[in-house]
């Protein structure tokens, strides 16, 4: 075999084992990775029941409950299409309260039922997450 073929197979070689080097750290983090889905996104793609994931929008006003345990907490998060109703039993961070922007990791425990494992708290009065504030500004101009 002449230098330039063996070159030319050992460049191909080693990029194929580039490629499948990357389609195996892809498919490695595709389990690990916590997608985030605003309420309405989460409706629409039919999240499964039990996966854990990152629910983010605004906690609708007037839907925040303290049961009489102290801890527990029951909310609506909303993204101005859509909503759904969560729950998350500990203490909740300074700034979360009715009309601010919330990020929580947990499981859709049914159809528009979410139980939180961690209530995330925004950095101040104006931060939202760039995804739940694109969300919201479509479903408003999608409102008639």
């Amino acid at each position: 075999m002449k230098a330039k073929n063996q070159r030319l197979t050992l460049v191909l070689a080693a990029t194929g084992a580039l490629v499948a080097a990357a389609l195996l750290a892809m498919s490695a983090l595709k389990d690990q990775a916590s997608y985030f889905y605003t309420p309405g996104d989460a409706a629409r793609d039919h999240v499964a029941l039990g996966q854990q994931v990152r629910l983010g929008g605004m906690v609708e006003k007037g839907s925040l409950h303290r049961e009489a345990d102290g801890v527990t907490i029951s909310f609506r998060v909303t993204d101005g299409a859509a909503s759904v109703a969560a729950r998350y039993t500990g203490i909740v961070p300074d700034l979360f309260r009715e009309g601010s922007g919330v990020v929580a990791e947990g499981r859709f425990t049914a159809p528009g039922q979410f139980v939180a494992d961690t209530i995330l708290a925004k950095h101040d009065e104006r931060y939202m997450p760039p995804q739940v504030a694109g969300s919201m500004h479509e479903a408003k101009s999608l409102k008639p």
